[in-house]
């Protein structure tokens, strides 16, 4: 990394390390580290509402699978569908069909609204299950949701992907990896602080306000707060795909919409109670 007419020329490793011959990228290191990060803090939000460790443990699995195939599917339908409905097995299998053969390639491109979908789908079992409510449930992921967003954004920027618009701000980043060379915003890092902040807020509310607020409370805020941010942000990105060119709203801020109308929702149930 270094400095170039004020910009920051960005062209990092992809892998830190490899295990057994395997490279480990790091955005799929940073999305194991938030996962792990939401288990314990998760965990600790169950123990403090008194429910037993026998009704969380199935948590992780659930949310694991539906976090991941959710974003997997909602990435392939939302943004490439053309492609992968003619590609069905490399919507869950990280591999690409190349003229070499099969071609493993992790999986590239994960949607946070699908992740959403896929989570909430994947707790319609779990609460079936357990017995808890779907909007308690919620509330309690909901406290760790917004570090694992930040880790993922993370992941995105030393991937040099979903980049900003063109830039001649001083904390413009030339993304060598991504084929630029001219300064643009370092979009995924405006999303990673933003949803730090959000958490610490949240983790904040939490501790002061968990017995005084009625259920949702938290839910909503997550929502509201990820969401709307991530609908202003869109101003700045570049498109993600070629039909979103010419479109007043992208993809993003369409499926965001709803997302923020339920957390607004949710945020003034959750007060009025």
């Amino acid at each position: 990394m270094g400095f170039i007419n004020s910009a920051i020329t960005w062209n990092p490793s992809l892998s830190p390390f490899s295990i057994l011959g395997f490279e480990v990228r790091y955005y799929s290191l940073c999305w194991c580290i938030g996962f792990l990060l939401a288990y314990y803090i998760v965990k600790k939000a169950y123990k403090n509402s008194g429910v037993g460790e026998d009704k969380f443990e199935p948590l992780f699995m659930y949310c694991f699978f539906g976090i991941l195939i959710g974003a997997r599917l909602g990435h392939c339908l939302f943004y490439e569908a053309d492609y992968y409905l003619s590609h069905p097995m490399e919507m869950i299998l990280p591999v690409k069909k190349t003229a070499e053969g099969l071609k493993f390639i992790g999986y590239q491109g994960l949607a946070s609204h699908g992740g959403v979908i896929g989570v909430i789908t994947a707790l319609l079992f779990y609460t079936r299950k357990t017995k808890l409510t779907m909007v308690w449930t919620l509330d309690h992921i909901a406290i760790a949701a917004p570090l694992f967003g930040a880790l993922i954004r993370f992941g995105n920027f030393m991937n040099s992907e979903i980049i900003g618009n063109v830039t001649d701000a001083p904390w413009g980043v030339i993304f060598v990896q991504a084929g630029e060379t001219i300064p643009r915003h370092p979009a995924q890092l405006y999303e990673a602080i933003a949803y730090l902040v959000i958490f610490f807020t949240q983790l904040l509310l939490y501790k002061k306000l968990r017995n005084r607020m009625g259920k949702g409370f938290f839910l909503g805020f997550c929502l509201f707060t990820i969401f709307t941010f991530r609908f202003f942000v869109e101003f700045i990105k570049e498109n993600q795909v070629a039909f979103e060119d010419g479109m007043t709203l992208i993809m993003g801020q369409w499926l965001s919409i709803p997302l923020i109308i339920a957390g607004l929702y949710y945020m003034i149930k959750g007060i009025k109670k």
